[in-house]
């Protein structure tokens, strides 16, 4: 739940709609759709374990292992027709993710990072498209790599590990910012790239990177954080760093600009040009 707060998928929806008006309906759908299908993936493992011929030990011995579980239980109940109905579905989804993400990572980069930190906002729009499209190269380069490297894990738990990353990255700061007026620049910075950084270096030194027979590098052994999944630290040390870097900053808030974001949230008034834009 908090890992999905903190992706993409939820807010890019704003940038897809012509209103205001639309930009609420479109997020009230996905976020129908995506929790129904979460709570769809909670019965699906059960379901396969009992439906499937062999139960657990076919789904094991399968290519994939647990990655097999929907593909055989769809094989099971609607044979060769649902198997490739639910393959394109799967492949569909995988699309429109890696998609959506690459958009909204090299648009980021190119607009808020290089456009206004690095040259200060003077890149022309057809500079920021061009750095926009490299940075989309670099993106998908990194992803196959690390593609590669996971080659054979659970993808459900590869999954939890990017909400790991998404809460502790982003969620401090969005629910600070809609409800504290105290949040300024300072909070936001040590709470996003603190929570990442912690996030991160304990993924490395768990046992889902090494240590372990199903790690990805079971050649040696870093893994000194006992747990597979960090975001019981990560998470709440995000919001621990957001907080402290507020309360020991100097700078006192914009609490006008808070005020106006907080109606804007709430009701909606004012945001129609924003949103158009």
């Amino acid at each position: 739940m908090l890992g999905t707060a903190g992706l993409p998928h939820i807010l890019m929806r704003f940038y897809t709609v012509p209103s205001a008006k639309e930009a609420r309906r479109s997020v009230v759908w996905a976020i129908w759709i995506i929790g129904l299908f979460y709570l769809f993936s909670l019965v699906l493992g059960y379901g396969a374990a009992a439906l499937v011929n062999g139960g657990p030990e076919r789904i094991a011995a399968a290519p994939g292992e647990e990655n097999s579980a929907a593909p055989l239980l769809a094989y099971e109940l609607g044979g060769t027709l649902l198997l490739g109905f639910i393959s394109a579905v799967a492949f569909a989804t995988i699309l429109a993710v890696v998609a959506g993400l690459t958009i909204t990572a090299s648009a980021s980069f190119a607009h808020d990072v290089y456009a206004n930190v690095i040259k200060h906002g003077q890149l022309d729009p057809d500079g920021e498209v061009r750095v926009a499209r490299i940075t989309a190269c670099v993106i998908g380069a990194l992803a196959i790599l690390g593609g590669i490297f996971a080659l054979g894990q659970n993808i459900a738990f590869l999954v939890a590990l990017a909400f790991a990353v998404a809460a502790s990255a982003n969620l401090p700061t969005i629910l600070y910012s809609l409800f504290w007026k105290r949040f300024n620049t300072t909070g936001v910075l040590c709470s996003m790239y603190g929570g990442l950084s912690i996030c991160i270096l304990l993924i490395i030194f768990s046992p889902a990177v090494s240590g372990s027979d199903d790690a990805m590098f079971a050649g040696f052994d870093i893994a000194v954080f006992p747990l597979q999944n960090p975001g019981i630290i990560s998470i709440p040390a995000s919001f621990l760093l957001g907080y402290l870097g507020t309360i020991f900053s100097k700078d006192p808030g914009d609490e006008a600009k808070y005020a106006e974001m907080e109606v804007r949230a709430l009701t909606g008034a004012g945001s129609e040009k924003a949103v158009t834009h």
